[in-house]
């Protein structure tokens, strides 16, 4: 049997987004990978894909190189009396825990001494195109940083965050961040609707064009203000439009959004 590199507690879209990443960029085997899950309609992707699965902990985590809490916050205080009598000791943690601060998953499983990385996913991710916010707590090394960096690049990209208090932040502008972009679209298919298009031409030049304004900025270099000028002739359709979006406070209520989360994920920390 093949080391065991990775274990995931939790094999919902996030966990089968790091394996996927991980299988398919070449950096694990599917035997080095073990999703641990009561559902077993959650397993069945990674049974499908050849790795271990089980339906509670067992003995086989403490020879995982890696563990990651693929979990709800909210489930994290149920599973530590479960997941702690299988963890080796000072196992390499890392969690994907919205607001959970390192000192407080350390403190859950003391008694085996846990290097701790929290990481903040998003769901693209699970197409390989998401972005993950990394923090390492005190007892983690530069080699963990590194490797699991490494793990989540494989689905996207990466930035490294210095200031723990930033991951909540972190957290409201790329973890929930796709949401806000799902409910700009789906307004903007029901303005086309409305406007007396069919539901699937609404649907499909929304879509089309949320690819293309996203390839642009990613692309071009420009900033966002310079490419909406761009596209903002005086007295225009867009103008128009824009001018609209600015009496309705839409820019500030984006702006208050994200602060709404990054106050939630300090709820959920605290």
């Amino acid at each position: 049997m093949a080391d065991l590199r990775l274990a995931l507690i939790g094999a919902g879209n996030m966990a089968r987004g790091i394996a996927r990443g991980a299988l398919h960029g070449g950096l694990l085997k599917p035997e080095e990978i073990h999703a641990v899950d009561p559902d077993e309609g959650q397993r069945s992707w990674f049974a499908h894909e050849g790795c271990g699965v089980a339906a509670a902990p067992d003995a086989r985590l403490q020879e995982a190189g890696t563990v990651v809490l693929a979990v709800k916050p909210q489930v994290f205080p149920e599973i530590v009396a479960d997941l702690t009598p299988h963890l080796a000791d000072r196992p390499l943690l890392v969690s994907i825990m919205a607001g959970l601060p390192c000192a407080k998953i350390e403190a859950a499983f003391t008694s085996r001494a846990p290097r701790v990385v929290r990481v903040m996913p998003n769901l693209p991710m699970t197409l390989g195109v998401g972005m993950a916010g990394i923090f390492a707590g005190d007892e983690a090394s530069n080699e963990d940083l590194h490797w699991v960096g490494e793990l989540f690049a494989a689905s996207g990209q990466c930035l490294i965050v210095s200031d723990e208090a930033l991951m909540d932040v972190v957290t409201a502008v790329s973890g929930s961040g796709p949401a806000y972009y799902y409910l700009f679209t789906e307004a903007l298919i029901r303005g086309g609707v409305q406007a007396g298009l069919a539901p699937d031409a609404a649907r499909r030049l929304a879509l089309q064009t949320c690819l293309g304004a996203a390839r642009m900025m990613l692309e071009s270099g420009s900033e966002p203000e310079t490419l909406r000028a761009n596209v903002t002739s005086r007295g225009g359709t867009t103008a128009a439009a824009l001018e609209h979006l600015q009496q309705a406070g839409v820019p500030e209520a984006i702006a208050g959004a994200v602060q709404a989360a990054v106050a939630r994920g300090r709820e959920l920390g605290g």
